[in-house]
């Protein structure tokens, strides 16, 4: 097999083969989590659980995941980069099957749609806090057997494994609700797979606690929780391979602080639209959750696939400056949301999720690349963190805040996120360097 990054010092340069296994990992935890997306709405539907609970339960695990990523990153420099990628791996199989248990409990009546979602969050609790181990401990392990010029390249590719699981994860949900098992039918279809790439990794992935010559120094970073808004940015790719050390920095430092504004604002809408957008589906085009899942899944993979359009199509060609990125990107998207708001069909639904993904496909790039660039080389480790805990914080409030807003009229949410979005590009004008 070929070895990423060709053949390195003592011949300790990643093959091709067990590349792919830290890819699938990361792969199978991304696709399974928009995966299970695109079904919650339509299961909290059909056990006539409160829309506000269904977000709430849901956001549990982000906020471990935000929490407790930093700490797995740095358990990845100390411990075995093996050991804690199958934590990972074996805390979304654990907790992606408990949640499809206690939600098939509550659909078949076994126990109430309170308790069901109650368990749910408990198991979506083991997730984020086992589940963001995986990240931090594939890139170090890929860091580790990387020639240092080949590294940046090596995690990025890594790294894409996100993005293509948010494509991937939606696509496939449907496929999953078959007769016999019906709306959780992608809890336990993803479960099992991830027992697939579970076995791979502990059978063919080698070992790394044992000395051997030629190691490289390597280590991993926290990255954002996964979802549909996640793609890489390259803020985790940055930490990883960043000296550490150094001082900390301040959220409030004078130099990121407007650029830190701009990403959190933007990613709060962002937040908003995928906490709310499975049950605008619902409701707009008058579905039963049995059979909600199709339209649902078409919607989020059209936001998937626009994001990516963003990311690794227009941004690389056009070379535009933060500013204009994020100028751009929060008026197409203020765009988007006007058209959801608008919308009476799925086209509409599709126009404007897609075009509100397009823009967050452009703003956070943009904010995480102003950021980044208002600091000098020695301090991008620590802008990193900041910038991959800027885009996780979203998940804390905007949840709730947004199902408070459903609640009261289905479209409020959107325009206020279209109201805010002006604003930002606006102050993007006149405030951003």
């Amino acid at each position: 097999m070929q070895a990423i990054g060709g053949k390195g010092v003592g011949g300790t340069a990643l093959r091709r083969g067990h590349f792919l296994l830290l890819y699938a990992a990361m792969l199978v935890a991304a696709a399974g989590n928009t995966a299970v997306q695109s079904v919650m709405p339509a299961i909290g539907r059909a056990m006539a659980i409160p829309d506000l609970v269904v977000a709430v339960a849901y956001t549990v695990s982000a906020v471990l995941w935000v929490w407790l990523a930093p700490a797995w990153a740095r358990a990845a420099d100390r411990h075995g980069r093996k050991a804690l990628t199958l934590v990972g791996i074996g805390g979304f199989v654990l907790s992606t099957l408990l949640c499809g248990l206690a939600l098939e409990a509550g659909l078949l009546g076994w126990v109430s749609g309170l308790t069901a979602f109650a368990l749910f969050g408990i198991a979506r609790a083991v997730y984020g806090a086992m589940g963001s181990a995986t990240p931090s401990a594939t890139q170090a392990y890929l860091a580790s057997r990387t020639r240092r010029s080949g590294r940046v390249a090596a995690l990025s590719a890594l790294a894409s494994s996100f993005g293509l699981g948010t494509v991937l994860g939606p696509a496939m949900a449907p496929l999953f609700v078959l007769p016999w098992v019906g709306l959780t039918g992608p809890f336990f279809g993803f479960a099992l797979i991830g027992i697939v790439v579970l076995v791979a990794v502990w059978r063919w992935l080698p070992d790394d606690t044992r000395p051997r010559r030629g190691r490289r120094a390597g280590h991993g970073a926290a990255m954002s929780y996964p979802s549909l808004a996640t793609p890489p940015t390259g803020a985790s790719i940055v930490a990883a391979t960043a000296p550490r050390g150094g001082a900390r920095m301040r959220w409030s430092d004078p130099r990121i602080r407007r650029w830190i504004v701009a990403g959190v604002a933007a990613g709060h809408a962002q937040a908003a639209v995928l906490t709310y957008l499975g049950f605008l589906v619902i409701d707009r085009l008058g579905l039963q959750p049995l059979g909600s899942e199709g339209p649902v899944a078409i919607v989020l993979m059209a936001g998937a696939i626009a994001t990516l359009a963003a990311q690794w199509g227009m941004i690389p060609r056009l070379a535009l400056a933060p500013r204009t990125l994020i100028l751009a990107g929060a008026a197409i998207a203020a765009a988007g949301f006007v058209a959801l708001a608008l919308a009476t069909d799925l086209y509409g639904l599709v126009l404007g999720f897609a075009l509100a993904s397009f823009g967050f496909g452009l703003t956070r790039p943009g904010f995480t690349a102003g950021a980044s660039l208002a600091v000098p080389l020695a301090e991008q480790g620590p802008i990193a963190g900041i910038i991959t805990a800027a885009n996780g914080i979203s998940y804390v409030a905007a949840p709730t805040l947004t199902m408070l807003l459903y609640l009261v009229h289905p479209d409020l949410p959107s325009w206020l996120c279209a109201a805010g979005l002006v604003v930002l590009a606006a102050w993007s004008w006149r405030r951003l360097g």
